[in-house]
């Protein structure tokens, strides 16, 4: 079973969120939620955003880095959004990464370092027609990965939904959803 560091998005820790990490536990998995935003959940993207903005972007992605302190180096780093950002950058720079699952947001390779580290299997998952991920830009990034990537896979569902994983939210698709939790179970199980 795999141990799991997982980030949320910028609605914070909604309960969709904490499902999802509960699929994870009931597999078998040992599942670590931080709450970066210290207790905060929003009803509307914007207002989440707006939150991360105000707190700094770069102090959300720092608190996600700090939550990896006193964890073992083995885990794998899911993120979903805003949330992907400090697992991918973990993933490429925290000596011994087991994986990745980076969710409706993908960062382009070089923001944390020059390419993907050597065995860290990655999974990228995202709507087609997400104006965040496909208009911009994250699909591009994901696809670049994939290319210089050995163990990356991109799984794009169609639709236009950005959370659509998250079971709580007006944005939640049931069959992509469905389909992206089976997808990272699999991932999971071969850790």
């Amino acid at each position: 079973m795999a141990e799991v560091l997982m980030f949320h998005h910028a609605q914070g820790q909604t309960v969709g969120f904490l499902t999802f990490a509960n699929e994870l536990r009931r597999a078998g998995h040992t599942v670590h939620t931080p709450d970066l935003y210290d207790g905060h959940v929003f009803a509307d993207l914007d207002e989440g955003v707006a939150h991360a903005e105000e707190h700094g972007f770069d102090t959300i992605v720092e608190r996600g880095v700090q939550a990896a302190e006193g964890l073992p180096a083995e885990l794998v780093y899911i993120g979903f959004s805003l949330g992907v950002v400090p697992a991918q950058r973990l993933a490429q720079t925290r000596p011994g990464a087991r994986g990745a699952v980076l969710c409706h947001s993908c960062v382009p390779l070089g923001a944390f370092a020059p390419t993907w580290p050597a065995g860290v299997p990655v999974q990228i998952h995202g709507m087609d027609a997400d104006p965040y991920f496909a208009g911009e830009g994250d699909i591009d990034a994901a696809r670049a990965l994939v290319a210089v990537t050995d163990h990356a896979e991109l799984f794009v569902y169609p639709g236009e939904q950005h959370l659509f994983a998250d079971s709580s939210l007006s944005s939640h698709e049931p069959a992509a959803a469905a389909l992206l939790t089976k997808r990272v179970l699999a991932f999971l199980a071969t850790l």
